[in-house]
């Protein structure tokens, strides 16, 4: 009994203080988010004003070059932007800006910025090392704010070695994709869990043996079927074995940009869940843990309905829950239930100083959240 009150209290405290702040009518937190990200998009564009021009970004002493064009017009809602991965591995630079060369060629989606990077280590896993989130995380925020992408139409793509950045990056990074597409890649250990809200496509040639390509990309694009077929909402898949084709398809894996183009991203997902890789990561749609908390391998399942929060499992002892009105209705009480007991019932307000919190935390606009609420699940 001594604990499910000090749970209790815990939660009364977190909303205690969130209603504490200033209340915002939905129209308001609307206005107040439009100014906040006005001057978001002014730093952010301040801060890779630099690195736009002279087409190269540098963290912590790795450099990431770039090559970029456009195709097509500008939507109204912004240009999508493809980030697209070029092959190569542990070879000589010389190869691997060959590769960057020629991933520059290889495909021109409609109505888009197609970004190709050149990848800043010369080793097989070149485009999905612990650093690399830093660079995706870059490359989309400086095109938001220097070319106007919409951040719900960022897609991920790669071929070969890229093929293998896929495979890893578009389930650790889901949250931030619209679709991806794997070409000629190798899946490695990889969970696809994170993938239940991103359309993926896998390519690969039936001839295309080395490192056993062919079967593994077929085993997992076996993998999604079943998990579809367990979740008939969610991983939007398709899985080409291309016959008589080997590593080079002969592009007709050129089939995917307009297949990636048909999606645009979720970033409110009713129903979510979250897998920790071993690069970990603190935040996943509007769901964010602490960072002592995370372990690879960790995971979290749940559903929202009716202004409730289903957990059904969570392996964190505190999860902290960005809300907007897309999401739930801020008017109502939220409700939080962990394995069907409920945990929390109250009031939560919208904050200015929540959207701010929120946007400079996860730097991306669909992410600023006029409410925040953390809850304890030590004690359930």
């Amino acid at each position: 009994m001594k604990k499910y009150i000090i749970g209790m209290l815990c939660l009364v405290g977190s909303a205690t203080g969130l209603e504490a702040a200033n209340h915002l009518t939905a129209q308001a937190a609307q206005d107040s988010l439009a100014s906040i990200v006005k001057e978001w998009k002014a730093a952010k564009k301040k801060q890779y004003q630099k690195a736009w021009d002279q087409h190269v970004i540098n963290i912590d002493g790795l450099t990431m070059p770039f090559w970029t064009t456009y195709y097509g017009e500008e939507p109204a809602g912004g240009y999508s932007l493809y980030i697209s991965l070029h092959g190569g591995g542990t070879v000589p630079a010389e190869v691997n800006d060959q590769q960057f060369d020629n991933q520059k060629y290889l495909y021109e989606p409609a109505n888009s910025l197609y970004f190709v990077p050149r990848a800043p280590y010369n080793a097989w896993n070149m485009w999905c090392k612990p650093k690399l989130d830093q660079f995706y995380e870059a490359i989309i925020q400086m095109c938001m704010a220097q070319a106007n992408i919409n951040p719900d139409r960022v897609y991920l793509m790669g071929f070969s070695a890229g093929g293998d950045g896929v495979w890893r990056m578009a389930p650790r990074m889901a949250d931030s994709w619209a679709a991806a597409s794997m070409m000629a890649g190798h899946p490695g250990d990889v969970s696809l869990l994170n993938l239940r809200n991103t359309p993926f496509m896998i390519w690969c040639g039936a001839e295309d043996a080395a490192y056993d390509r062919n079967k593994l990309d077929k085993q997992r694009g076996e993998q999604m079927d079943s998990l579809q077929k367990a979740d008939t909402g969610g991983y939007i898949h398709e899985t080409h074995i291309v016959e008589s084709k080997g590593h080079w398809m002969d592009r007709v894996d050129t089939a995917a940009v307009s297949w990636m183009a048909r999606y645009t991203r979720n970033p409110y997902p009713r129903k979510i869940v979250w897998q920790q890789a071993d690069v970990r990561r603190p935040s996943f749609y509007w769901i964010t843990v602490s960072n002592k908390e995370m372990l690879p391998g960790k995971t979290v399942r749940l559903e929202v309905h009716d202004n409730v929060i289903d957990i059904s499992q969570c392996d964190y002892r505190r999860l902290t829950f960005g809300l907007n009105d897309e999401l739930v209705d801020l008017n109502r009480k939220v409700i939080v239930r962990f394995k069907g007991k409920s945990i929390f019932k109250g009031k939560l307000r919208r904050s200015a100083q929540t959207l701010r919190k929120t946007l400079y935390e996860r730097n991306d606009p669909r992410y600023a959240f006029p409410a925040e609420l953390t809850v304890n699940l030590t004690d359930w």
